[in-house]
């Protein structure tokens, strides 16, 4: 299931690869985070393939939900089977561009803030999504960083009743991508 996820994120971006700079990881972190006075729940999804081609400024990201590991084995599997349903919806995926792509220097090192903006599918629904992050050049290497939120309800996934204050109405999601320069 990784190599196939790799595969679509490698063929999403292929075509307009050619003669650009591209970077790729197959090892980016996401994290959500949920708190309730009731309790706190975070995952953590080390498995993340994520690519960026910075020509175009077209930046995509692929999760496998049962990628996501929790504290507690019974958070892991009321996610998986209740909540985000990953035997229907397997993956969730970015795909967007970041907008001010001008401002940031892939010659010189330094902390670039960006925008990125695009579709964001989750538990087969599809928003669109305007994120604030940054670029971190390094070398050979780009490092991306965004927070945001995301509502369950904008999702469709439906928190039963009687957990429903257990869950905040709003999840707070990190991304961190570590991108190695690919080709050339």
């Amino acid at each position: 299931m990784k190599k196939i996820a790799t595969l679509l994120v490698i063929i999403l971006l292929s075509a307009s690869f050619a003669n650009a700079q591209k970077f790729m990881t197959k090892g980016g972190t996401i994290k959500f985070f949920s708190e309730t006075p009731m309790e706190k729940i975070e995952g953590t999804n080390r498995q993340v393939n994520s690519a960026l081609n910075f020509t175009t400024g077209d930046f995509v990201f692929k999760v496998l939900i049962r990628g996501f590991e929790f504290e507690k084995v019974l958070m892991q599997e009321h996610f998986n089977e209740n909540y985000m349903e990953s035997e229907k919806f397997p993956s969730s995926e970015f795909k967007g561009k970041i907008t001010n792509l001008k401002d940031v220097n892939l010659s010189k090192d330094g902390v670039y803030k960006v925008v990125v903006e695009g579709d964001l599918t989750i538990h087969g629904v599809t928003n669109k999504v305007k994120v604030n992050g940054t670029l971190e050049v390094n070398a050979a290497k780009v490092i991306g960083n965004a927070s945001f939120e995301v509502t369950p309800k904008d999702y469709n996934i439906a928190i039963p009743k009687a957990v429903i204050k257990n869950i905040s109405e709003a999840i707070k999601v990190d991304v961190n991508v570590s991108l190695d320069k690919f080709g050339n």
